[in-house]
């Protein structure tokens, strides 16, 4: 039986993820309690996070000595470090961890909370393709549910529940086509960062635009879809659908497909992925929105353009071919659109300088967490050694 308040922990608070978490828990604070979160380096906005929410444990993990001083400054009560991102994943009264960090240091305090029993609520993307294997099974040995906070997998989620897995034909997942849906192939080469951040329909933090420019960000979609639902990546595909009102589909086997539309708002997962079993009223908030179809008038459907998204075909061979490859794949894809948005390479570059990385990778089946971390770091090295080479030229 659910008890409300729940209790949630939250890794990433001042992140786009976490900020509206807090939205969320703001709007109802008879269903939802913050006891604890943490934040990389925006210790202001932490500092005015903590003092509104009064978590009873709060962290600062970025790695720099002048973060460090001012959140010691602005919050003495902080834990710093990794070990502080522990301390907050696995926190006695917590009853549900958000993990809204981005990049790699989301997976051991995720790790950590599964095996402290705490539901998880997953919007991090790199644990679930970099280690997948190590997450579902460890969420499976002690009974933890993972809940998704994505727009698609949410969709998805929603669209199985009281369905058979044996009745699934295939997963629809739909993708806006990010600002160079239709931009001629040959202007591509010359793409500024301005123009690849500037998303035609969602509001991201740098990184995972980028990821949503060159659709990296929908292929690790397709990756972490094979983990949350168990479904093969032969039963995956990908449509074009640059309104984003449909979210994602389901076809079974009887050729019914069901849906999951809304206006974009990733408010709506996060509010599934806390409420659940329940249903929140959209009607209580400020931030979603009321769909009316009459309003939207027309839906376009179109077939994902491989050779415009190498990034796409890249990432999803990864994903087949398993091993440590999903591993390399997010570090080299992080340290080349770190590259990209430093204005060191072309936006093209990314593409091309995963490709030589996964085609040096010699995977490790079946990885434990020191091999998948050491194949990401692995990439991210070689990443810089091809750019310093490149640049030397």
């Amino acid at each position: 039986m659910t008890t409300f308040p729940k209790r949630i922990a939250l890794l990433g608070s001042t992140g786009s993820i976490g900020r509206q978490t807090l939205d969320v828990v703001r709007r109802f604070p008879e269903q939802f309690r913050i006891v604890a979160m943490a934040a990389r380096s925006n210790v202001d906005l932490l500092a005015q996070q903590v003092q509104e929410f009064q978590p009873e444990l709060v962290t600062c993990y970025a790695d720099a000595p002048e973060v460090e001083a001012k959140a010691r400054r602005l919050l003495p009560q902080a834990l710093l470090g990794e070990q502080g991102l522990l301390a907050v994943a696995t926190h006695a009264d917590a009853d549900i961890l958000v993990a809204a960090t981005s990049g790699l240091v989301g997976l051991m305090p995720t790790l950590a909370a599964i095996g402290a029993g705490k539901t998880i609520a997953l919007a991090n993307k790199e644990t679930l393709v970099m280690a997948g294997h190590l997450v579902t099974q460890a969420a499976q040995r002690v009974g933890v549910p993972i809940y998704p906070i994505d727009s698609e997998h949410s969709a998805i989620w929603q669209c199985l529940r009281g369905e058979e897995q044996k009745d699934i034909h295939r997963l629809l997942l739909t993708a806006s086509g990010g600002p160079f849906r239709a931009t001629p192939l040959e202007e591509l080469k010359t793409v500024t960062v301005k123009q690849a951040l500037a998303h035609p329909t969602w509001s991201m933090g740098p990184k995972i635009t980028i990821d949503s420019a060159t659709l990296m960000n929908k292929a690790l979609e397709v990756i972490e879809s094979h983990w949350f639902f168990g479904v093969p990546y032969e039963k995956m595909e990908v449509v074009v659908h640059p309104e984003s009102i449909i979210h994602s589909m389901v076809e079974f086997v009887d050729g019914s497909i069901k849906m999951q539309a809304s206006l974009p708002s990733m408010h709506l997962p996060i509010m599934n992925a806390l409420g659940y079993p329940n249903r929140l009223a959209s009607a209580d908030t400020d931030f979603i929105r009321e769909l009316r179809w009459a309003d939207v008038g027309v839906l376009h459907f179109e077939d994902l353009e491989l050779t415009r998204f190498p990034c796409f075909r890249l990432a999803v061979e990864a994903g087949k071919r398993g091993g440590t490859y999903p591993c390399a794949l997010v570090g080299a894809d992080e340290e080349a659109v770190e590259l990209f948005l430093t204005g060191k390479i072309g936006y093209l570059e990314i593409a091309q300088i995963i490709e030589t990385v996964l085609e040096r990778h010699q995977s490790i089946e079946q990885p434990d967490v020191a091999a998948t971390l050491e194949a990401c770091a692995w990439a991210r090295r070689t990443v810089r050694e091809l750019w310093k080479k490149r640049a030397q030229v």
